[in-house]
């Protein structure tokens, strides 16, 4: 399956001309949680408690810039995409290598749908610019 043949169970692309790329789509990002306190999982399921998180705010470097930016320290956060999924089947989401490259990284998930997703922040933090493609929708192997 092509990148353009995913865009059918994707909706919300930003801008298909740049998210799509041979046999992917790019996801991008749209907000950044951090995670405030723990949550819990138990055997049963009977006490389970999601973690409470905070979004986190954006800054622009220039006044009249469109877009702001994360300044994120090292650490976990959760982070949401602009786009929904859909998909019948399981498709593969990984991290970008344009990301990866920079130290931050995402666990490859087998998805139907992407809810917010864990986000691991190296040491030297990193920059993220609203809507940044930080991650990639393939068809499984």
């Amino acid at each position: 399956m092509t990148g353009a043949e995913l865009t059918e169970y994707v909706e919300g692309i930003v801008h298909e001309e740049t998210q799509v790329d041979g046999d992917g789509l790019d996801l991008t990002l749209a907000a950044v949680h951090e995670i405030e306190t723990p949550g819990r999982v138990d055997f049963g399921g009977g006490e389970l408690d999601a973690a409470s998180t905070t979004p986190r705010g954006t800054e622009k470097r220039n006044a009249e810039d469109d877009y702001g930016w994360w300044r994120l320290e090292a650490g976990q956060y959760l982070v949401a995409f602009n786009e929904r999924v859909d998909a019948d089947e399981p498709l593969v989401l990984q991290t970008r290598a344009e990301l990866r490259d920079r130290g931050a990284f995402h666990p490859t998930l087998f998805v139907r749908e992407v809810e917010r997703v864990p986000l691991s922040v190296p040491s030297g933090g990193i920059h993220l610019k609203e809507n940044a493609r930080i991650s990639t929708l393939l068809a499984p192997p």
